[in-house]
């Protein structure tokens, strides 16, 4: 059931109540494609959108912390977007984020995805992924590029969706600050050739030590699917290609972490 308790927020008792089922379709890619929305978890990640200007257009929280400062600000925020505010009881929490002892709120945002026609040809560093299919490490990588000060992220193909909830969780709330581009390949390999500095590639072929490499920008980073890594295509768009070494037994990193790596050398000038 739902309830009005103030001007400013409704009441949510039930986990069936039709808002909380349908925040929960934002799980499905296909409704947050439809929406242009998707579901950030946790206060620290929610004040994050809050303060960099993100569309929020619900939120959702324990009813015992509706009078909590940050509450009450992210609550005036969500109004004046002119978005909802619901106060919500845990098991109703607890529905929506699919998870005992979630974290006590809940924010729905607009998703805010750009057009590879608007990344300035002179940006220092953009991590390109081709085919990424974990939203845990693009996630992971999403937060490493706005750890280090690179200019965003460009999703090549058929990559994983990096609203997904796993997704935006691992990203900490860098969502909101970083960049995101989403292209063709074919599209992608045309606009790199007016790309007016380097393209490293990392791959097995053809390959020397990532340490030996200039890396004056503006740059392009670009980073394989976690099995296949890159195809012949992306791999020829490539000025230089590089590998990390493997100096134990593993024969491979995961995908972030080596996408961290190389970033931190790239821009450690």
């Amino acid at each position: 059931m739902t309830t009005t308790v103030n001007p400013e927020a409704k009441l949510i008792t039930s986990p069936a109540n039709q808002a909380v089922k349908d925040v929960r379709a934002l799980e499905m890619r296909k409704k947050r494609k439809e929406t242009g929305l998707f579901i950030a978890e946790g206060m620290r990640t929610c004040i994050e959108g809050m303060e960099l200007g993100a569309g929020m257009t619900q939120i959702f929280y324990l009813t015992d912390l509706k009078d909590r400062p940050d509450i009450v600000r992210l609550r005036d925020y969500c109004h004046g977007n002119g978005g909802e505010a619901f106060e919500v009881s845990r098991a109703v929490l607890e529905k929506i984020a699919q998870k005992e002892n979630p974290q006590s709120v809940i924010g729905v945002f607009k998703q805010k995805l750009q057009a590879l026609k608007n990344v300035p040809l002179n940006d220092k560093c953009w991590v390109v992924l081709e085919e990424v299919r974990d939203p845990g490490n693009l996630g992971t990588i999403i937060r490493t590029i706005d750890s280090v000060g690179a200019s965003g992220v460009i999703l090549v193909e058929s990559c994983c969706d990096p609203y997904s909830f796993e997704g935006v969780r691992a990203t900490m709330g860098s969502i909101f600050h970083v960049p995101i581009v989403t292209t063709p390949r074919s599209d992608f390999i045309a606009w790199a050739k007016k790309w007016p500095g380097k393209i490293i590639g990392t791959t097995l072929q053809d390959s020397t030590d990532y340490r030996s490499v200039d890396y004056t920008s503006p740059l392009l980073l670009v980073m394989g699917n976690e099995q296949a890594g890159l195809t012949d295509d992306m791999r020829a768009v490539c000025t230089d290609r590089v590998l990390i070494p493997m100096n134990g037994r593993a024969d491979s990193l995961n995908l972030s972490v080596a996408t961290g790596i190389m970033l931190y050398k790239m821009l450690e000038n």
